[in-house]
């Protein structure tokens, strides 16, 4: 099982977040040099971590990304469904009643989906608080 790079850039783009000044934002261009992506890219992805309501977006020139208030609640889980979506990683290609494979299946996604619900962002921004000085700013390599 493979998550898309776009995940990836959201769960650091999510935490790169989080970690900055609760009314500060930046804008997409910045955020994209940091992670060295395409803007147009990113904005893709900063575009549906907004509609899923974790990031909050400022128009103008002084505008650009910032966490939304609930940034101590946001899973990992959260990240990847509003990227990934909520489809089922398994589907059983013979379809008949009581296919005990993909019970098991579902199951084990169910299992994983409460895992990853269990481990919040904010947990990853202060383990890098702890093992960075505050005054080091935050580059991908730190997360």
């Amino acid at each position: 099982m493979k998550y898309s790079n776009a995940t990836n850039y959201a769960l650091h783009t999510m935490v790169y977040l989080i970690h900055l000044p609760k009314e500060k934002t930046i804008g997409v261009q910045e955020l994209a040099e940091i992670q060295k992506l395409s803007p147009t890219y990113l904005s893709k992805i900063l575009t549906k971590l907004a509609k899923a309501g974790l990031i909050e977006s400022t128009p103008g020139v002084k505008g650009g990304y910032k966490i939304s208030r609930f940034h101590d609640h946001v899973s990992f889980f959260d990240v990847i469904k509003a990227v990934e979506g909520e489809n089922n990683l398994f589907d059983c290609s013979i379809h008949h009643e009581g296919c005990l494979i993909e019970d098991t299946m579902r199951q084990v996604e169910e299992n994983m989906k409460k895992e990853l619900q269990s481990k919040l962002l904010i947990d990853i921004v202060n383990q890098s608080k702890a093992k960075n000085p505050p005054e080091k700013t935050i580059k991908n390599h730190d997360i």
